[in-house]
């Protein structure tokens, strides 16, 4: 995919598996990153088990949908949305990376913020950066951004009055 945007040759795009094949795991690839399937009935026990919620596995596939269908709306070059979606590791970074309670926003508006970020900056790295792979980075990246977002997106005390 890296390839067929940095040449301009959207034949490489072709050489992907389909989308199938990348959902049941029929493709090779790191451990973690082989059946998006499989992820997703992981991500679906720890949300009925309330372990995680679903603010920011939600918001950081929606926003990469969102920002990769436009991509490839206006370059057919790009990889479709849904191949981005479920190839490399972000569906394991999504449900499982992304929501770790240590470095991950207190608030519900915050979590969304926070995936959010982590969907686009993992579309620019992958698209417009030097590595193949931008979910680790883009955690990474939002990591640090997360005392912010609690600073600026906290619940009101209760008793508190807004000055």
């Amino acid at each position: 995919m890296k390839e067929a945007i940095k040449t301009g040759d959207s034949s490489l795009l072709n050489q992907l598996p389909s989308a199938f094949d990348m959902l049941i795991g029929q493709t090779g690839g790191s451990l973690g990153e082989v059946s998006a399937l499989c992820l997703l009935i992981g991500c679906c026990y720890m949300l009925w088990k309330k372990i995680i919620t679903w603010h920011i596995p939600v918001s950081i596939i929606a926003s990469v949908f969102v920002l990769a269908g436009l991509f490839h709306l206006i370059d057919p070059s790009y990889a479709n949305p849904v191949q981005v979606i479920l190839s490399g590791g972000l569906m394991l970074g999504a449900c499982f990376m992304a929501t770790d309670y240590v470095t991950s926003p207190m608030t519900a508006k915050g979590q969304l913020i926070y995936g959010c970020a982590i969907g686009v900056l993992t579309v620019l790295i992958r698209d417009f950066g030097s590595y193949p792979e931008g979910m680790s980075f883009a955690i990474l990246i939002m990591n640090g951004f997360t005392p912010l977002i609690n600073t600026y997106v906290k619940p009101k005390r209760f008793g508190e009055v807004k000055k």
